[in-house]
């Protein structure tokens, strides 16, 4: 995809606004690449059309107002002033009580889009304090703000009546009870609801798009996901939430995030993943239960919570590795950086060690050479 990106670079604006938008679908799962985003695409079609059509205005928009903001060319490039508006399209249409098609929800979904780079302007000036990414936030802020603001009862954009989850385990379901089938579709199907899909056919293909740009984060979406089935699991929760992913999505992103995309990928960062997706798991059962009370969705806070957590963290260890930001690409390229680091630093430490032995030899040698001035 370097070599895409340059030739894209030469090409007219049309052509790079859409390769920027491909890309911006694909980094709502940190992934810089035009064809995931394609495939990503194809997978919102398979499920929505609605939904996929309000994703892409979402992103369009989002992209064309960072430009129209003179944001930093090579962000929006990347498609990191796309994503936000990707998911604020997609589940702005998932959380409609009007269902499908229906036109004036391109409204509300454009003027949020357009406030996705305004607030993640505002937000990453904060973030950058401390060298944090801003992850989903504006999406969290924006979708929750949209549903607060109209609420089930309203006449042109009504929302879905969230009702408040106060119950745990419901009579109905046991352990004998669980469909093995639907409880391994759970696992792809809760990597597709990063976008809001619950098909297992939309979780695939975004699965087979995260192993065409990266298999390092392929397979970490696929075991957060499975910590956060087995999480709902241990705390009984109702099965179909278990089956529709919803217990799966805020996992894999955690588990992605800290195993390889901004720590480079360790033994160690791998098992810190995997601790963060079960931490995820536990955050996801109670912001759930708190913000559905207010009848607003969780959306991705629990994702963002656990991730700044872990990022936070300071550690002795070498081999939890923390990258700043303006380095981060996809895990193999961490990887292959890192390498690239500590050899310039063996090779710098080689360097200075040959030239202070070369230095305590000439002040060894110096009454020697001293002498042959009297000669």
């Amino acid at each position: 995809m370097h070599l895409c990106g340059k030739w894209v670079k030469r090409q007219p604006l049309v052509v790079q606004l859409l390769d920027w938008i491909f890309r911006g679908v694909a980094q709502v799962m940190f992934v810089n690449n035009p064809l995931s985003g394609l495939l990503i695409t194809t997978g919102l079609f398979l499920q929505n059309p609605w939904w996929a059509l309000n994703g892409l205005l979402g992103t369009i928009v989002s992209t064309v107002s960072a430009i129209l903001l003179g944001q930093n060319r090579e962000a929006i490039s990347a498609g990191l002033y796309g994503y936000n508006g990707t998911l604020v399209g997609i589940l702005m249409a998932v959380f409609s009580a009007k269902g499908s098609w229906y036109w004036w929800l391109l409204l509300p979904n454009g003027f949020m889009s357009m406030m996705c780079p305004v607030v993640s302007s505002a937000l990453s000036s904060v973030a950058s304090k401390w060298d944090l990414p801003i992850f989903t936030l504006p999406f969290n802020i924006l979708v929750c703000l949209h549903i607060a603001a109209t609420g089930p009862n309203h006449p042109y954009f009504p929302q879905i009546n969230i009702q408040p989850n106060d119950r745990l385990h419901p009579p109905n379901d046991s352990i004998q009870s669980l469909n093995i089938t639907q409880l391994f579709l759970s696992v792809p199907v809760g990597v597709g609801q990063v976008y809001g899909c619950d098909s297992p056919w939309t979780g695939g293909l975004i699965l087979l798009a995260l192993l065409l740009s990266s298999p390092t984060i392929g397979f970490h979406a696929i075991l957060g996901s499975a910590a956060g089935m087995l999480s709902g699991l241990a705390l009984a929760a109702p099965h179909k939430d278990i089956y529709s992913g919803l217990w799966g999505y805020n996992c894999a992103l955690s588990c992605i995030a800290i195993g390889g995309v901004f720590y480079v990928i360790t033994w160690q960062t791998h098992l810190l993943a995997l601790i963060c997706a079960f931490f995820c798991a536990y955050m996801t059962a109670a912001i759930s239960k708190l913000m559905s009370v207010l009848a607003i969705p969780a959306c991705t806070w629990p994702f963002c919570l656990s991730a700044f957590i872990f990022l936070l963290i300071s550690s002795e260890i070498p081999a939890i590795c923390r990258l700043p930001l303006y380095v981060v690409s996809c895990p193999e390229e961490n990887r292959r950086y890192q390498k690239q680091l500590k050899a310039a630093e063996k090779a710098q430490h080689s360097q200075q060690s040959s030239s202070q032995d070369k230095a305590q030899l000439t002040e060894d040698r110096g009454p020697d050479v001293g002498c042959s001035d009297y000669d």
